[in-house]
């Protein structure tokens, strides 16, 4: 839906509109309680967006380019960020209804502008936004389930079998309406619903950690959280959960296209203990 011409008009309607779904991501958290049940276990998966799930202040810095020391080119980096940083503004300024979907708002010239973008940061990237939305697609149990009629981007089963029930929550500190905006532009609206979006800018990580645990309640739930700063790693060791550290290194032990959910798993028993064989099994973690 086109907004007004004004640019403060269009960030005055995109802020009230997400205060009244989200309330800066505290109303749904609080109010929307979901329960475990003992033999239905949950895994939470925690991400942090910047630099974790998408990359972005380290192609405008030259980060991510360092990092290969000289097998990437830093112009071209930059050149992406630049462009990605623009339609992040425009998004903002123009449009802003995460429900809808890009393709509903956008017109033809955009959507290619926006695919195009897409496809060369993930070839520059090799294969890093792609490879991340696999890997949420597949906490989700999508690629294990052939019907698609019992898998929910919220809350899906990760195996018929055990009925393991998992979840993708978001955690960024960046402000909430530029971030709910790149997750529409970096395409993981299917894989994170916009109530599982929080934004930690006024709060910090703890106290949406916090949230997420008072939110997500049960004897039998796991949590798990995934990120590249020492914020959210303390965080997570205050809360005594899991971390797995994302690092962009080529050689990094935890990077994209190569961080799995056995790698994952491998955390999560090491502090709630390892399951029993046959669920293990059944949930085909490898």
């Amino acid at each position: 839906m086109q907004c007004s011409a004004d640019p403060f008009v269009h960030k005055f309607l995109a802020e009230e509109r997400i205060r009244n779904m989200n309330d800066n991501c505290t109303a749904p958290c609080q109010n929307r309680q979901v329960y475990a049940a003992e033999d239905h276990p949950m895994t939470v998966y925690i991400w942090d967006m910047d630099e974790t799930l998408i990359l972005l202040k380290s192609l405008l810095d030259g980060t991510y380019a360092g990092v290969f020391h000289g097998l990437k080119d830093f112009k071209t980096g930059l050149e992406i960020g630049k462009r990605w940083e623009n339609l992040i503004l425009q998004v903002c300024d123009d449009h802003f209804f995460y429900e809808e979907g890009l393709h509903n708002i956008l017109d033809e010239k955009m959507i290619k502008i926006w695919d195009d973008l897409y496809n060369l940061t993930d070839s520059y990237t090799d294969r890093w936004l792609s490879s991340g939305h696999a890997l949420l697609e597949k906490a989700l149990g999508r690629n294990m389930v052939s019907n698609p009629d019992v898998v929910s981007s919220e809350l899906a089963p990760v195996s018929i079998k055990t009925e393991r029930q998992s979840i993708n929550v978001l955690v960024t500190s960046g402000s909430l309406i530029p971030s709910l905006v790149k997750c529409l532009l970096y395409r993981l609206d299917d894989v994170i619903s916009h109530d599982n979006v929080y934004s930690s800018w006024e709060v910090g990580k703890l106290q949406c950690f916090n949230w997420i645990k008072k939110r997500f309640t049960g004897p039998n739930v796991q949590f798990c959280v995934i990120g590249d700063g020492l914020e959210e790693c303390a965080a997570a060791e205050a809360m005594r959960w899991p971390f797995v550290k994302i690092d962009m290194r080529p050689n990094g032990p935890h990077r994209f296209p190569g961080l799995t959910l056995g790698t994952i798993q491998s955390y999560i028993d090491v502090i709630y203990g390892p399951p029993d064989a046959d669920a293990k099994s059944s949930c085909g973690v490898n």
